[in-house]
């Protein structure tokens, strides 16, 4: 009975039509991830004041100036901390939402980020600033995973894929923002404090404005119904159909039942087992490739700049002209989100991003920098909202959130180190071998998600998970 009725819940979600109520959850969840992605960003825009402000001397850096890696790239410290600490998150939390729900992991993750960020702010030397990089990551770094499940089980599969396009809209409309903080910021001493830490405080305070905004978000009716509390999964959903129908005018189409889950949680062993081995293996491989990208040109920007021979201000003005263009690549995705296959968005965006970055490496004219900049951007982030998209489609809702977490734990594996070996090539060899370094891991996605992805455009989660 129980698992008829969550059968029964997931085609009443995937039958509602295109509204305002749904879409407002959706807008209100991506504000709350939105500073996951302040955070993320702010690494390397506010790289040159931490720098400045001498906090990655080896003196400076204690136990972490003690690797010789490290110390050729002491900023590849702050970059190894952050990413370290997500790929801790992940593992540690990774099941969080799937036992405790997503509202309350999401919510709280929130409150963690704006702590521990916070205390990061008032720290004068790199290796306390480094530790509590490190803790506040531990802590947000299953946000993006919450958000992930949370809107594959919310939204009618007809619009799955436009949701992660807004959703992304929603996240890197934060980034021009922390952008231009930095170029406004990072090179004064507003009244005595650095500027970059003004710019991580206000990330902080913005997060206590939206944390009042995500109370408004309900559970997800697929995961409740999922764990068994029928009668909750019900009044939600039963709430949603009211103010849909009644914001549309229209009497709802009735629910086709395709097919139904398991109930009850499942277990980590069931990602290594024989139904979903082979894309745990597929997006595993493609994230660690994927953030070398990602984050290999966003976390490194101004740096990138700079060894093009552009001067410490400038980099900082012609990142936030090339930060601008980031919601851009997933508002453009909303156009075809649901009418191109999921795994060929990805596919052609790691296309475009290997060519860009190639040729950004050629490059010393400053609006060629800014164009090819521009490019590489709008590419990664339709890649990005399609992979979000895509690997939340390719587990059930009993195991969704930590199979997820799981996969996606290999992309911020791979970018503490990347971030570190990022480094070690601009300081010894420029930027054409960091463009080399990005193009060989844009190769390796692209084969994993062009052999191997399963297609999904346009299916109920249940039957992508038959």
């Amino acid at each position: 009975m129980s698992a008829q009725k969550s059968a029964e819940i997931a085609a009443r979600l995937d039958r509602l039509p295109p509204s305002r109520t749904v879409w407002t959850i959706v807008i209100l969840i991506s504000l709350g991830g939105m500073f996951e992605f302040y955070d993320l960003f702010f690494t390397g825009y506010v790289a040159p004041g931490l720098v400045k402000s001498g906090l990655f001397t080896p003196e400076s850096l204690g136990f972490f100036g003690a690797l010789h890696a490290i110390q050729i790239a002491g900023f590849g410290t702050f970059v190894f901390s952050t990413f370290a600490g997500l790929w801790v998150g992940l593992v540690l939390f990774g099941r969080a939402s799937d036992r405790f729900g997503r509202r309350p992991v999401f919510t709280w993750s929130l409150v963690w980020y704006m702590v521990c960020t916070a205390i990061m702010a008032f720290q004068t030397t790199g290796e306390t600033v480094n530790i509590w990089r490190f803790i506040a990551s531990v802590g947000f770094g299953v946000q993006l995973v919450t958000i992930d499940a949370y809107i594959s089980e919310i939204m009618p599969r007809a619009e799955r894929g436009r949701a992660f396009s807004i959703n992304q809209v929603v996240l890197f409309s934060i980034v021009p923002v922390v952008a231009l903080l930095a170029w406004l910021l990072v090179p004064l001493q507003p009244g005595g404090f650095d500027g970059w830490r003004w710019v991580v405080l206000i990330g902080s305070v913005g997060a206590i404005i939206v944390w009042f905004l995500v109370a408004r978000i309900p559970e997800s009716p697929r995961w409740l119904a999922m764990v068994g509390r029928l009668e909750e999964a019900e009044r939600i959903t039963a709430d949603l159909e009211r103010r849909v129908a009644a914001e549309t005018n229209m009497r709802l189409p009735e629910p086709r039942v395709v097919l139904h889950e398991a109930e009850g949680l499942g277990s980590f062993a069931e990602i290594f087992g024989p139904a979903y081995i082979k894309r745990t293996v597929m997006l595993s491989l493609f994230n660690a490739a994927q953030v070398i990208g990602f984050y290999g040109f966003a976390a490194w920007v101004p740096s990138l700049l700079i060894a093009r021979g552009i001067t410490v201000t400038h980099s900082l003005e012609y990142s936030f002209i090339i930060a601008i263009a980031n919601p851009f690549g997933p508002l453009l995705g909303t156009l075809f989100a649901d009418r191109i296959e999921r795994k060929t968005q990805i596919v052609l965006g790691l296309l475009v991003m290997g060519i860009a970055m190639a040729a950004f490496s050629q490059s010393n004219d400053p609006a060629t920098l800014i164009v090819l900049g521009v490019v590489f951007t709008l590419a990664s982030n339709v890649m990005s909202y399609a992979y979000h998209n895509y690997q939340s489609e390719l587990y059930p809702t009993r195991i969704r959130a930590q199979a997820v977490g799981f996969v996606y734990s290999w992309s911020r594996l791979a970018a503490a180190f990347a971030g570190l070996v990022i480094g070690a090539l601009l300081h010894a060899y420029g930027v054409s071998a960091v463009a080399i370094f990005i193009g060989m891991a844009m190769l390796v996605g692209i084969a994993m998600i062009g052999l191997f992805g399963p297609a999904t455009k346009g299916l109920a989660l249940e039957q992508i998970n038959s």
